[in-house]
């Protein structure tokens, strides 16, 4: 009888703007994840990653579609991850900060402490841990 099937993992696709290479120099230097394939010079696709999560990039000039993208990553290590972001100063014009401005580190009512980012398109991405109750 064959095993039961089991799901690793997901590796979404992130609509990244029209500038795609400054998106992947934003998860770079903002969010420290590497970039580990793109598509061609000008691209149009990359693949980044950092620990166990991967992400693909996309360009897509529609800003609505990455204003209504939400991204939840879990973690270990959430206060230590939430000091890393809040060192960084800001990315690009305005310098604004790198956290989400509702999206301070706090616990939530459904057991996970997490904060949130934008990134430059207007991506929400929200890191989370479960930690021990109080």
């Amino acid at each position: 009888m064959p095993s039961a099937p089991i799901l690793k993992k997901v590796c979404p696709f992130i609509p990244s703007g029209e500038d795609l290479s400054a998106t992947i120099a934003f998860y770079e230097q903002k969010l420290g994840f590497k970039k580990q394939w793109q598509d061609s010079d000008h691209p149009e696709l990359a693949l980044i990653s950092r620990d166990e999560i991967e992400i693909f990039l996309q360009k897509n000039p529609d800003p609505a579609i990455a204003e209504w993208t939400l991204l939840r990553i879990e973690v270990n290590g959430i206060a230590a991850l939430y000091q890393e972001y809040l060192s960084l100063s800001g990315f690009g014009e305005g310098g604004r900060s790198l956290i989400h401005p509702d999206g301070a580190l706090e616990r939530k009512a459904w057991g996970s402490q997490e904060f949130s980012v934008l990134d430059p398109n207007g991506v929400c991405i929200t890191f989370y841990e479960f930690l021990a109750m109080p």
